[in-house]
């Protein structure tokens, strides 16, 4: 009867070691899902300060985007949250795009090396920010299940696990598409 005891007790804390591990390594995941976007934000504010003085000398009249890619980067650079970084992101796409249409109504632009050389590097990582977003998307549900379902939601209150936020658009309108009026001309 010992014996049987013993054995149901080490089954026990071998299923809450094993529980415990699994949400451990959820977590690990989470956290590296998290700085592969990070990385490749970083990278995206790296080629801004190049992007944005290649194109200032044929759109001077767009200065006040330009300003805003600054401020945006500040912030950018002291927040800490995912969903303060998801929200600067969503803005500073916005004002790429808006700079990107601008520029078809400057063919000298378009033609420019290096605008055409940063266009490409700012496309590819653009790319790469929206698989790593997915990536970390589906990292973070995978965990946040494994901190609600049975027996592994016992494991994770005990542990003091909490749920991580998934990278999403702040509001509607960062979901919608930019408008460019074309209608003026500096």
């Amino acid at each position: 009867m010992v014996w049987i005891i013993v054995a149901i007790i080490a089954i026990i804390i071998i299923a809450v070691i094993v529980m415990y591990n699994n949400l451990v390594s959820a977590k690990i995941k989470v956290d590296n899902a998290w700085s592969q976007i990070d990385v490749q934000l970083q990278r995206r504010f790296d080629l801004i300060p190049n992007f944005v003085e290649t194109v200032k000398g044929y759109m001077a009249h767009e200065s006040s985007t330009f300003e805003k890619i600054a401020q945006l980067r500040t912030s950018w650079a002291n927040s800490n949250s995912v969903s303060e970084k998801a929200s600067l992101d969503g803005e500073l796409s916005n004002a790429l795009k808006t700079i990107m249409a601008v520029s078809e109504n400057y063919p000298d632009l378009k033609a420019n090396q290096n605008f055409m050389q940063l266009s490409e590097e700012l496309r590819n990582t653009e790319n790469k920010i929206s698989f790593a977003r997915q990536f970390y998307n589906d990292t973070v549900t995978m965990y946040n299940e494994k901190l609600q379902m049975f027996p592994s939601n016992i494991i994770a209150s005990m542990f003091h696990f909490k749920e991580r936020d998934l990278f999403e658009a702040e509001s509607d309108e960062a979901r919608k598409n930019v408008k460019v009026n074309f209608g003026t001309k500096a």
